[in-house]
């Protein structure tokens, strides 16, 4: 997804063993979808190699109405996409077209730069529909900021789930409680979809050494505090992390290994190098970049 600029997500200082900070990202409304911004925030800019969190709705769009983001570039990260709700066709410069459904993984590598677009396909337009989900970016490792851009898809069927003291886990990235996802990375992390039932439980492995909880819906109970809706619990390094959901919840996990460097972001581009970012935009206003087969429309560089 294209990342239009938007105010910063507010942080709070955490309290307890645990949690070193709580993020409340703020709500912004782009043409009709809601979008909240959790990463980056001023008080923390990433989370392992997570650079970017955007949550997607919950929205409902009208009959011929939906999601409409033109071909746009990346270069230097990874964007996952996953939905709780809803459907959104991928296009990309490679020649993917791949739609993508609830509990299915969209991972594309711009690496040295990629085009994309993201829109509800035109059968769903036919009547009202819904769209519900979240975006990230994955920073690639120095070493791979130039690598060949390359696009997968993986089916709910692929991604293993652990079910464990009242709580069903989707492991999207890495591994949880000794299951690995297929989808392939290329730096150690966890991503993982997590529903709690009421009074489940969840621990939070300590190997990775950045952790986050981000609760999409309900409320968790950490260290004598109860936390709700639309917060990123990040929590310290090698601390045991366990929540409990009194009444159910639904959470992110993410985290993993901390990037080895700064990374500076402009726009959808993501690089350890400034000078990388000035040509990814002097090509694209150029026309540098490659086009995404069949689409005509394209997102200007911003002025």
């Amino acid at each position: 997804m294209s990342w239009l600029p938007a105010q910063e997500p507010r942080c709070e200082a955490g309290a307890g063993t645990a949690l070193d900070l709580v993020i409340v990202p703020r709500q912004r409304d782009l043409g009709g979808l809601q979008v909240r911004r959790v990463l980056p925030a001023s008080e923390r800019r990433m989370v392992g190699p997570f650079v970017f969190l955007d949550q997607m709705g919950p929205v409902a769009f009208k009959p011929g109405a939906g999601l409409d983001v033109r071909p746009h570039p990346h270069i230097g990260l990874a964007t996952v996409t996953y939905l709780f709700e809803g459907e959104i066709l991928h296009r990309d410069s490679l020649g993917s077209v791949q739609p993508i459904r609830p509990g299915e993984v969209n991972w594309m590598t711009a690496g040295r730069g990629i085009t994309h677009s993201e829109r509800t396909p035109e059968t769903l337009r036919m009547a009202p529909s819904r769209l519900f989900g979240v975006q990230a970016w994955v920073a690639l490792p120095k070493a791979q900021e130039e690598s060949a851009p390359s696009f997968a898809h993986h089916d709910t069927k692929a991604l293993p789930v652990v079910e464990t003291d009242g709580a069903r886990v989707r492991v999207m990235a890495g591994s949880f409680s000794g299951q690995r996802s297929p989808v392939k990375t290329v730096s150690e992390m966890i991503y993982a979809d997590a529903t709690l039932r009421a009074g489940g439980k969840l621990s939070f492995p300590i190997e990775y050494e950045e952790r986050g909880i981000y609760i999409v819906d309900g409320m968790v109970d950490l260290g004598g505090r109860s936390f709700g809706t639309s917060q990123l619990l990040v929590f310290r390094r090698g601390v045991d992390v366990k929540v409990t959901a009194p009444a159910g919840a639904h959470l992110l996990l993410l985290g993993g290994a901390p990037l080895d460097g700064p990374r500076h972001i402009w726009w959808n581009f993501v690089s350890s190098s400034k000078d990388s970012i000035e040509k990814a935009k002097a090509d694209w206003k150029a026309g540098n970049f490659a086009s995404v087969p069949g689409e005509t429309e394209f997102i200007p560089l911003p002025e």
